[in-house]
């Protein structure tokens, strides 16, 4: 069963891996840098095979990383938009670096300029990044969103206008996030629900695409627009929406990662799988 939670880096990349390990991931995820930073240390080749040898010897697989909340590709603002797009290069080059097989990005905010605008500067940026990385493995995964603010990929048909405006299609993803799609409007507290809006999913962007799902709970109302996560099962969606997701054969190979509170000693996250892990034997 791939499940698993955001995994801290400090003292190292390999550390995630270690403390995945302690509370029993089968996947983790994990941000290749300082996430509240805009420059990255360089990573160093004993940094880079310490982190491969500890992933086979704790045998989690797969690894994917999230990018930095500072990048908004997105930004009309060209500065910005420029910064942005160099560091997810650098990302990108330190997720082929280790072996991980998804970064999965925000697809950013239009700040005003209108979804259509921004879309198209996202899409760009894609172009851009894809032209400087033509052998690399590593996929973006563009997450789905809670629409809060300016925020796009809020809507499954924003994500697949993305996609379809960039030029090197297949080597997006796609990250269906539980808390930002129900505070978006798609209702999964139920099994229909789910259903439904999977098949939507299916029929706008595609299943074959899903390629990492972040398990969280929702603090706020269905369709508020509002991203604050919780515990799962103590929160407005409800143990049923993480049922389907956990016993649907179309998803057990799609790694599955918590981003609900944490606590220092990791028991947080223990009670978390363990809820999910319940779902499968209940």
């Amino acid at each position: 069963m791939l499940l698993g939670s955001h995994m801290s880096i400090a003292g190292g990349v390999y550390n995630a891996l270690i403390s995945g390990k302690e509370i029993g991931c089968t996947t983790i995820q994990i941000f290749t840098k300082s996430n509240n930073q805009w420059k990255a240390r360089p990573l160093t080749a004993s940094e880079i095979s310490e982190f491969r040898a500890k992933q086979k010897e704790t045998q989690i697989s797969p690894v994917v990383a999230h990018d930095s909340y500072l990048i908004n590709v997105a930004s009309p603002d060209k500065n910005l938009q420029t910064k942005s797009m160099e560091a997810l290069l650098v990302e990108l080059q330190r997720c082929e670096a280790l072996g991980i097989s998804h970064l999965v990005m925000h697809p950013g905010s239009h700040v005003g300029t209108g979804e259509k605008e921004g879309i198209k500067r996202i899409a760009e940026a894609l172009n851009w990044l894809h032209s400087q990385t033509k052998d690399y493995k590593v996929q973006i995964a563009l997450e789905t969103t809670a629409g809060q603010g300016t925020n796009l990929g809020y809507r499954f048909e924003q994500i697949a206008e993305i996609m379809d405006l960039t030029e090197q299609k297949k080597r997006l993803a796609v990250c269906l996030d539980t808390c930002h799609i129900f505070a978006a409007g798609y209702d999964i507290r139920t099994k229909a629900g789910c259903q439904k809006a999977m098949a939507e999913f299916d029929k706008i962007v595609g299943l074959d695409k899903l390629k990492v799902i972040h398990f969280n709970d929702s603090v706020k109302d269905f369709g508020s627009k509002v991203d604050r996560h919780e515990h799962i099962g103590k929160g407005k969606i409800g143990l049923e929406g993480f049922r389907f997701f956990m016993t649907d054969k179309r998803f057990e190979k799609i790694p599955k990662i918590l981003e609900t509170p944490k606590d220092d000693e990791g028991k947080f996250d223990q009670m978390n799988l363990a809820t999910l892990r319940k779902l499968v034997k209940n």
